[in-house]
């Protein structure tokens, strides 16, 4: 089972942005020895808790810092930017880095109305045009790949040797039929979403189109997942990642991630309680054994290539501990 991690690069209660931005380089490396796929750093903007703003200015340097991982954007949104810039930048990445880089793409604002305003006009219009930006981009990620493309004089360079790969994210319907149409590799956010990914995927490789890009359907499940020693340790650790995003629906939690002993001593109202449970709901949180096997159940029942976990945590530790146990319990001579 190919593994490979998601990193929103969340700022922890009492941590600079700096020190988070470090940690991301630390899972990233850890990541590597440890035999991941690939990781994927998130791009968000004046969102309070998270500091990758930038995802191509970070994975310069995260690919300095590595040496063999895939490296990526989850996700570059689209909306925001001119495909032939987003091209450039992962081209210039590519050439760094050859066989490396990937590019996730996206459509979501990635922050409040506010700053999406101050980033980008007319963003809403960029969304339905989204299937001409992929157009645009796989055209200047993978030259020619549109016949008579208004810019087809025009190179991406510097022009790398081998192509970063694109990737669609998305939960819906849509961008399974988005991404097998325009020949991407398609990867679904369980974790964000709560319709029939079973459906959604089985439409994706249904329709697929073979590109320049990728010539075979290919599903990447992102989940979010605690892992520890013990059941009880796991539970103890997910109280910060889930207290915290009690405080965000709420518009607080701007300090970030609150630690486990704030998680522990929070008075939780019978809502907030009832909030957990269904959050909990969607996420795998156990001992390694119990975690394995509920992912090697996910990838059978979503028919996924590759699982993504996504796992926030206030101490690096405690992350860099879960995604280690997941890896060990795998090299396991049973499983």
């Amino acid at each position: 089972m190919k593994l490979s991690i998601l990193d929103q690069a969340p700022i922890s209660v009492g941590q600079t942005p700096q020190e988070a931005l470090e940690d991301a380089k630390k899972l990233a490396q850890v990541g590597e020895q440890l035999g991941y796929e690939r990781y994927w750093i998130a791009e968000h903007h004046d969102l309070p808790g998270l500091a990758c703003s930038a995802p191509e200015v970070m994975l310069g340097y995260l690919g300095a810092a590595t040496t063999s991982i895939r490296l990526g954007s989850g996700a570059v949104l689209l909306p925001h930017y001119k495909p032939y810039k987003v091209a450039e930048m992962y081209n210039m990445l590519a050439t760094l880095f050859p066989g490396r880089i990937d590019v996730g793409i996206g459509r979501a604002p990635g922050g409040s109305a506010e700053a999406t305003e101050a980033l980008s006009d007319q963003f809403l219009q960029q969304v339905w045009k989204m299937p001409e930006l992929i157009r645009d981009l796989l055209h200047f990620l993978h030259q020619g790949f549109t016949k008579d493309h208004r810019f087809s004089n025009v190179s991406a360079a510097p022009v790398p040797s081998i192509a970063p790969k694109a990737w669609l994210l998305g939960t819906s319907q849509k961008s399974a039929v988005l991404a097998a149409k325009n020949g991407l590799a398609y990867a679904f956010g369980q974790f964000m979403s709560d319709k029939d990914g079973k459906e959604i995927i089985r439409t994706y490789r249904n329709e697929f189109q073979p590109s320049q890009n990728a010539q075979e359907p290919s599903v990447i499940l992102t989940v979010s997942v605690i892992c520890a020693e013990t059941i009880k340790k796991a539970h103890e650790v997910a109280s910060s990642s889930l207290l915290w995003k009690l405080q965000l629906a709420k518009g607080e939690g701007k300090q970030g991630v609150p630690s486990i002993e704030q998680a522990i001593n929070h008075s939780y109202t019978e809502e907030e309680k009832m909030e957990l449970t269904k959050m909990k709901r969607n996420m795998i949180i156990g001992n390694p054994n119990e975690v394995y096997a509920k992912l090697r159940q996910l990838q059978n029942d979503y028919n996924a290539d590759e699982i993504m976990l996504v796992t926030i945590t206030h101490e690096i530790e405690d992350k860099l501990t879960s995604y280690r146990l997941i890896k060990q319990e795998e090299s396991c001579p049973t499983k």
